[in-house]
C-alpha cells in the first residue's frame, strides 16, 4: 500500500486520530472507524510500552497507518516504537535545528542516522528486508510548539528527513499569548498557521496539527495543512456519551 511517507509528499490529505485509551480493543475499534492514520500519545496517554504494543497489533490488523508521540527528548523509547513496527514518530517541543537533528537520526540507519538495529516486531510485520527499506518510509514530525520553534522554523524544516512539521495549538498558544489556542479563528494565529504551512512548503516537507472539531478540520485541510488530527478517543467517548445521556434526561423531563 501506499506509505504515510509518500502521502505527506504527493500532499494528499492524511486524517488522523488520537489514541489516549489504554486499549487494545479501543485502538481497533478506532481502526475501523474511517482514519486514515491513528497516533498512540505516550506523552499524555496514561498507558506504557506494553499496552501500546498490543494497541500497535490491533492497528495493524488494519491498512491505518501507525504513529506514536513519545514524551519530549525521549529518542531512546521513540527508537523502542520504531522497532515495533510503527511507521511515523512525533516528538514534542522541538526548538532548534540540533534537537531535530538527533530526532531525525535517533529514527535513520546508518549512514544516515544513529538508529541502533534490532526490529524487534518491525521485521516480522513489515517484512525481512525492513532494516533496508526503514530509511525510505519512516516518517519524522518535530512539534512545532514554542515561540521559539517559530523562531527557528527555517531551519527546523531544512533538517534532512524531517517530513512534517506538527503544530500544536494548545502549547503554541501558551507560549505566545498564555492560553491554548485550539480551533482558534484568530487572525494573528491563523497567520502564524499558514506560515508553518509555507514555510514547510518551501522545504518541501508537509504540516500537520491538532484540532478538536470536524469543521476546523476542514479549514486546516483547506488552509494547507496534510496531516490533521481531530479530538481524541477519550474526547470522542465522553462526547458521544454526554450527548446520549443529556439527550434522555431532556426525555424525561419532558415527562413531567
Amino acid at each position: 500500500m501506499t506509505t504515510l511517507r509518500e502521502k505527506l509528499a504527493a500532499g494528499k490529505p492524511v486524517l488522523n486520530g488520537w489514541l489516549h485509551i489504554g486499549s487494545s480493543f479501543s485502538a481497533e475499534l478506532m481502526a475501523h472507524a474511517g482514519w486514515d492514520a491513528l497516533t498512540l500519545d505516550l506523552q499524555h496517554g496514561p498507558f506504557d510500552y506494553a499496552e501500546a504494543f498490543a494497541m500497535i497489533q490491533a492497528v495493524q490488523t488494519t491498512l491505518v497507518h501507525v504513529v506514536t508521540r513519545v514524551p519530549q527528548g525521549d529518542l531512546a523509547l521513540a527508537t523502542k516504537f520504531l522497532d515495533a513496527g510503527v511507521e511515523g514518530m512525533i516528538l514534542p517541543m522541538v526548538e532548534s535545528r540540533e534537537e531535530c537533528e538527533a530526532f531525525v537520526a535517533a529514527c535513520r540507519y546508518p549512514p544516515l542516522g544513529t538508529r541502533s538495529y534490532g526490529p524487534t516486531r518491525a521485521a516480522v510485520y513489515h517484512g525481512p528486508t525492513y532494516a533496508a527499506r526503514a530509511n525510505d518510509f519512516v516518517v519524522t514530525m518535530p512539534m512545532i510548539e514554542t515561540r521559539q520553534a517559530l523562531e527557528h522554523l527555517d531551519d527546523i524544516a531544512a533538517v534532512p528527513g524531517v517530513d512534517a512539521l506538527f503544530v500544536g495549538p494548545g502549547d503554541l498558544g501558551l507560549s505566545l499569548y498564555g492560553e491554548p489556542r485550539l480551533d482558534s479563528a484568530d487572525p494573528e494565529f491563523l497567520t502564524i498557521l499558514r506560515q508553518i504551512v509555507e514555510t514547510g512548503r518551501r522545504h518541501g516537507v508537509a504540516a500537520g496539527i491538532f484540532v478538536t472539531a470536524p469543521a476546523y478540520a476542514v479549514k486546516m485541510f483547506q488552509l494547507g495543512f496534510a496531516f490533521v488530527t481531530v479530538s481524541s478517543d477519550a474526547r470522542l467517548l465522553v462526547a458521544a456519551a454526554s450527548a446520549t445521556t443529556t439527550q434522555v434526561h431532556d426525555g424525561l423531563k419532558e415527562m413531567v
